[in-house]
């Protein structure tokens, strides 16, 4: 990988970093030769892939359980990893829900809650606490992992769109607040397949997946 791009003594911080996109994320960064820091709910798999990253790229990794829809693990989070390493260069905003629900009608406020907290609340929260220490220092790279459903949502996942779309202008208005020394840029992702889609019915997803392309 480093044909294509060096991060050599960079820090890395990745949220959702223990599985999906996130762990390919996390070893995509030690291969680059950064070292990582690899944020989930749950500390047993950010241990075991700061374990697989020491072995396969021989880069330090902190493992770190937060949950990013609570205000202070974020802020207890951003203090560790400037705290353990030094520094931060990159942040990517990648941890997300988009929990199921029977009709619109029937969305409860617990679930509002969850997907604004799990997509929005931590992310800037998180960004404004690292921003401010990337801009007071050598700068760097914020990264949100947003989706085309913040764009265009389909009937089955009206709040998490909402929430990525509030991720989108998040991304704009931070741009604004630590540039030009920080870069902040949104990634509009369509659906991957990684472990999440196990649970996906596939019918609805293909017929969902062409819709969306017809729009």
């Amino acid at each position: 990988m480093t044909d294509r791009f060096d991060l050599s003594d960079q820090v890395a911080l990745v949220t959702g970093g223990s599985r999906g996109l996130g762990r390919e994320m996390v070893l995509a960064f030690a291969e680059a030769g950064a070292d990582v820091v690899i944020a989930s709910r749950k500390l047993d798999a950010c241990e075991d892939l700061a374990v697989e990253g020491r072995e396969r790229c021989g880069r330090r990794a902190l493992p770190f359980a937060a949950h990013v829809a609570r205000w202070d693990d974020m802020t207890a989070l951003a203090e560790a990893s400037i705290e353990h390493f030094g520094r931060a260069d990159v942040l990517v905003n990648n941890a997300g829900t988009s929990p199921l629900y029977p009709s619109l009608g029937e969305v409860t406020e617990e679930l509002w809650d969850k997907v604004l907290g799990g997509n929005l609340k931590g992310a800037f929260r998180l960004s404004a606490l690292i921003g401010e220490h990337m801009a007071a220092g050598a700068g760097g790279s914020i990264i949100n992992v947003s989706s085309i459903a913040g764009e265009r949502p389909t009937p089955r996942e009206v709040p998490y769109g909402a929430a990525k779309a509030g991720l989108n202008n998040l991304t704009l208005g931070l741009a604004r607040a630590f540039g030009p020394s920080v870069r902040v840029n949104g990634i509009q992702a369509g659906p991957f397949l990684t472990a999440i889609c196990r649970a996906w019915d596939k019918e609805v997803f293909e017929e969902t997946d062409r819709s969306t392309i017809a729009l």
